[in-house]
């Protein structure tokens, strides 16, 4: 049984880690452990190291202007008393109250789900603490539901998910996900001190700037080996992570909604669930942290995890707003000889649409530009042996529209304040259900009358004046009741057209993240397709999310001093896409990428469902790697890339990793077959001028 409960003490287990919370001898529900996996459930620790802990000339009970509640590493803190780290939860009740007792009740334990129920000491407010042991992945998931069992509203004003623990006494490194538009993901590492540390979004999605993932570390850590503890927020709205050290060097990680501009009012009887926080312990490094999320992604969260993804074209560098079904077609044409597998029409197809100015939120085709709708192009798409696929923005509108002009009520706004346009657009309130009603009948009707395999779902800004003036209650509600109303349309339209494909996009990378990937099954990670930039961006993203939710194409961008192998073999490390503009390309060109569109095909399986391994960090130097391995170890990919050295003659290497020690393999240019344990200790020399790259291919013998 991954779960063991005995006198007050809850043991959770996975294959190799552990983590175990249990009753302090005040009450409080404390963290005990969170590590490797030992041998016996007595090995783990039942009282708290460091209770009696002598600070200076005060013992840690007894210390003047600190309660008890600053040291005790609580599970799930309320500030209560003289607590004065950053609390989980913080409420108001209807008498004007203003902070949580909570007490323990009870606890029920399944064979891999712990429930421990809390309640105030005083108020009918009960806290319930969800914990899921996910065994096979070495990952522990975490949310809570607060319960109005009383007869008056209770506000909620911070709710959060979890309050993570990592081994007292110890100082500790964070790693996490910086960017903005067109530079997503990329990956920072900076020493914890005393204090606290905030990343957050309060663009009402995810956003470009930061991803709710953290990593830490003892400062020692790499790719394979040291301790790291790691985690996520499955959630595609406002968060906040707030990494805090304290003066009692207790360093704990919190995570979930963003209290920032939040309230909930919890009616009578009502329940508030949070969203969930994944996370998880290695000794392997870095490496084995994204490699533990990236199956768990795969396994347990996408909703087609196992289906390979097509090689795609889209349309926008090509065409832009300027699509009708003849130049569709023909494009599909050329598409189709290069061995394309899935033609994506993007923006330009919709009722008004000839720019940016017009158009969004009139969801049926444009009558000039398809007469007879897109029946005659989706099945000449198909006809060339290609699926079809449409890109939508169903959140946003154009005030030049039929849907604004009839309802200008609906986007989110301030009665007396200046609607801001962004890409001269307003967001739609997703809080409201007649907004979720409308997007589900447009979307739905489209997707019920044409053959379309594929939605590319787009989010082009972020919000301003975040009002909701005719909200039923609490205004502030909208951050959470937007999300949540994005949820309810794409649950809808899955469950309608469960085979149909859906790409969480927004501007690129800025809804990345484990909730929306509950409905889409790939991420467009980056508008920005220089593909030198993109090494860096597709290996950040690859900490949390695995390759085979990753979009990337090849495209014109960087053409000026990058060849077309270059382009292509950094797409072919997520899902192949092409967005070039093909009325650009020649005969060479177009043989060129039918060859390695046929490459991709084959290693495809290895690239999305193997196990990745970053041979090389960006940062470091110009030279870098990524290994795909088959779950088998009987295969893999290798690609290598230098883009700048000053000195050639500095010698290439990179160490293989991922495979059977006494295996013999062959690496595709390297004569003779070796052992996986002489590959990775000895390395390949690769042969690279500036500015170039290479793949090859792994074979194990039986």
């Amino acid at each position: 049984m991954p779960i063991y409960a005995h006198e007050g003490l809850w043991i959770l287990e996975t294959h190799q880690t552990a983590y175990v919370l249990g009753l302090h001898t005040t009450g409080l529900l404390a963290h005990r452990y969170w590590g490797a996996k030992l041998p016996y459930p007595d090995d783990y620790p039942g009282d708290l190291i460091g209770e009696e802990l002598v600070v200076g000339s005060y013992v840690l009970q007894d210390i003047p202007f600190d309660g008890l509640g600053n040291r005790v590493p609580q599970e799930y803190s309320t500030g209560a008393g003289t607590e004065y780290t950053e609390p989980c939860l913080k409420v108001a009740f209807a008498d004007g109250v203003r902070d949580v007792w909570l007490q323990f009740e009870r606890a029920e334990a399944s064979d891999c789900e712990l429930k421990i129920y809390l309640c105030d000491a005083v108020y009918p407010l009960s806290v319930t603490l969800h914990y899921r042991v996910w065994e096979a992945f070495d990952l522990i998931e975490r949310w809570v539901e607060i319960e109005n069992k009383g007869d008056t509203p209770v506000t909620l004003e911070r709710v959060w998910s979890a309050q993570w623990h990592l081994p007292i006494g110890e100082h500790y490194y964070l790693s996490h996900l910086n960017g903005r538009w067109a530079n997503e993901f990329q990956l920072r590492r900076e020493p914890l001190v005393e204090g606290v540390k905030v990343l957050e979004s309060r663009r009402i999605t995810t956003s470009h700037h930061h991803n709710p993932w953290f990593g830490i570390d003892r400062g020692t850590a790499d790719e394979d080996r040291g301790e790291v503890w790691f985690g996520v927020l499955g959630w595609s709205g406002n968060w906040k992570i707030a990494a805090e050290v304290t003066d009692f060097s207790s360093t704990r990680v919190n995570i979930g909604l963003n209290d920032w501009d939040f309230r909930w009012s919890l009616e009578p009887g009502q329940t508030f669930t949070t969203p969930s926080s994944i996370a998880g312990y290695t000794e392997q490094g870095f490496g084995a942290a994204s490699r533990h999320l990236h199956d768990f992604i795969r396994e347990t969260v996408v909703p087609h995890g196992g289906a390979p993804h097509k090689v795609l074209f889209n349309s926008w560098e090509t065409t832009l707003f300027d699509v009708d079904e003849s130049s569709q077609a023909q494009f599909a044409e050329t598409a189709a000889e290069m061995g394309i597998e899935l033609f994506v029409m993007d923006d330009g197809w919709f009722h008004g649409r000839k720019d940016d100015y017009a158009g969004l939120g009139d969801w049926w085709p444009d009558a000039k530009k398809f007469p007879n709708g897109l029946g005659p192009l989706i099945d000449r798409v198909n006809r060339l042996g290609m699926d079809f696929g449409l890109w939508i923005e169903p959140e946003m509108v154009n005030p030049d529209s039929e849907l604004y002009r009839q309802h200008p009520d609906w986007v989110i706004h301030f009665p007396t304040r200046p609607r801001t346009e962004g890409r001269h657009q307003l967001i739609l309130n997703m809080a409201k259900p007649d907004v979720q009603d409308y997007i589900i009948e447009k979307i739905d009707r489209l997707l019920a009358e044409n053959n379309i395999t594929f939605i590319k779902w787009d989010m082009n800004r972020n919000v301003s004046e975040p009002g909701w003036p005719d909200a039923p209650g609490e205004p502030r509600e909208l951050w959470v009741r937007y999300v949540q109303g994005v949820y309810r349309v794409w649950g809808t339209l899955r469950q309608r057209h469960p085979r149909v494909v859906w790409q969480s996009c927004s501007g690129g990378g800025g809804r990345a993240d484990l909730g929306i990937l509950r409905f889409a099954d790939q991420i467009w990670v980056s508008d920005n397709t220089i593909p030198t930039a993109r090494l860096a961006i597709q290996s950040g993203f690859s900490h949390v999310f695995p390759a085979s939710t990753m979009e990337a194409w090849v495209t014109d961008m960087g053409e000026e001093f990058l060849p077309l192998d270059f382009r292509f073999h950094v797409s072919m490390c997520g899902v192949l896409g092409i967005g070039a503009d093909l009325r650009r390309w020649g005969e060479k060109e177009i043989a060129e990428a039918k060859k390695w569109i046929a490459l991709y095909k084959e290693i495809r399986p290895i690239v999305q469902q193997g196990d990745m391994y970053r041979l090389g960090p960006l940062a470091a130097d110009d030279f870098t790697g990524v290994q795909y391995v088959s779950k088998d170890q009987m295969s893999g990919v290798l690609f290598a890339f230098l883009l700048h050295r000053l000195d050639p003659a500095t010698p290439l290497i990179l160490y293989p990793r991922g495979l059977t020690p006494d295996r013999l393999y062959t690496i595709e240019g390297y004569p003779g077959a070796r052992s996986g344990a002489a590959w990775m200790k000895t390395g390949v020399q690769v042969r690279l001028s500036n500015f170039s790259s290479t793949v090859c291919r792994i074979w194990g013998e039986n």
